[in-house]
């Protein structure tokens, strides 16, 4: 068979495999309107169509069945997308988060809900809480730590005094870009724009390849590519959804002097989560100032094998207590080993908090 043969050939079964995707598409989205007729049937409100625990199932499920070529995460990519614009046909989910538009925070949101969600920017991350909680949006989008910077303790803080619970979280690749635009004079740059934890995480580039540039820090990345775009001699640090939100082009691609920078974000919203098989718990403790309290206070988790994955400390708002600690650990809080673990530490503790059960970050 001649090699034009072949290609025609095959050109004709991506032809029909590409209606029945389309088909099979158009009935998931008609069975999607089906269960939003049924949801509100039932007096459902706007937080009951978006469920973070059937969605993780769902994604890890496509994950496990994967025959490939494509790798597990692509292919759970795909099906996200598919669910977010199935999702906006039931009811579009609002999702608020640290901006302006363009920021890596937005990023996560979209890499979360999917791109059909109604991404609504907040100016800073105590807005996102109250827009949250005032039902004004289902869901927040706030970073809580980042793989080389350390925790955003102004997050931690927003939870000391607030009734919000976490619902998911996301982690994301941090990829930094010089970016430039139509009007930029390449050979004249003098001025560089960012915000001062991206400066600092591209730091050594910086040194290397502009020792003589003035390095500006302003309150978003999302900002310095505005400023970019009316000053011939100057560049941004940001990344590829500022790039594309406002149309400039990458001078230089992955200038961060970590390869592996990485932001872990949290999703917040009114209701606690149901367990789905794979679940980290927050919660947040205060511990009288006494002798063995931190012993007290990790004893029962260890005792019943329960893994920590972080421990932070921050000081208390209140007089009354000198230690705030804000813990993660794999598991449930429904489940009786958290149960009996969180219990214990109860007793021991001045006072308990449990911030929020959700699934552990599938893509």
């Amino acid at each position: 068979m001649s090699t034009e043969k072949e290609l025609l050939n095959l050109r004709d079964e991506i032809d029909s495999l590409d209606q029945q995707i389309l088909k099979l598409i158009s009935q998931r989205a008609t069975c999607a309107q089906r269960v939003a007729d049924v949801k509100m049937a039932a007096g459902a409100d706007n937080t009951q169509f978006y469920r973070p625990e059937r969605e993780a199932q769902v994604l890890r499920k496509i994950m496990d069945l994967n025959p490939g070529p494509l790798d597990g995460e692509e292919m759970a990519r795909l099906f996200r997308e598919i669910m977010s614009a199935c999702l906006a046909l039931e009811n579009p989910v609002r999702v608020a988060f640290l901006g302006p538009e363009g920021t890596f925070t937005q990023e996560a949101a979209l890499k979360h809900f999917g791109h059909s969600a109604v991404t609504v920017p907040m100016s800073a991350i105590d807005e996102v809480f109250r827009e949250v909680e005032s039902g004004a949006v289902a869901y927040g989008v706030v970073p809580v730590e980042n793989s080389t910077e350390g925790v955003i303790n102004h997050t931690l803080d927003n939870f000391m005094d607030s009734n919000i619970h976490i619902c998911g979280e996301v982690v994301l690749r941090i990829h930094h870009h010089l970016l430039v635009s139509d009007v930029t004079r390449k050979d004249k740059i003098s001025r560089i724009y960012s915000h001062a934890q991206s400066l600092a995480q591209c730091r050594k580039w910086l040194d290397a390849h502009y020792p003589n540039a003035e390095r500006v820090a302003v309150s978003s990345n999302a900002e310095a590519a505005k400023f970019v775009r009316g000053e011939w001699n100057a560049a941004a640090i940001a990344g590829e959804t500022a790039a594309d939100m406002y149309e400039l082009s990458k001078l230089s691609e992955k200038i961060e002097d970590q390869p592996d920078n990485s932001t872990r974000f949290l999703i917040i919203g009114s209701h606690p989560i149901p367990a789905s098989g794979d679940d980290k718990t927050s919660i947040l403790v205060s511990m009288r100032n006494q002798p063995g309290a931190l012993h007290d206070l990790l004893e029962p988790f260890h005792r019943l094998g329960i893994d920590l994955t972080r421990v932070e400390t921050r000081p208390s708002k209140s007089g009354a207590w000198n230690y705030v600690f804000f813990i993660d650990f794999k598991g449930h809080s429904d489940s009786d080993m958290a149960k009996e673990a969180l219990s214990d530490v109860a007793e021991r503790a001045a006072d308990l908090k449990i911030l929020g059960s959700y699934p552990c970050g599938v893509l």
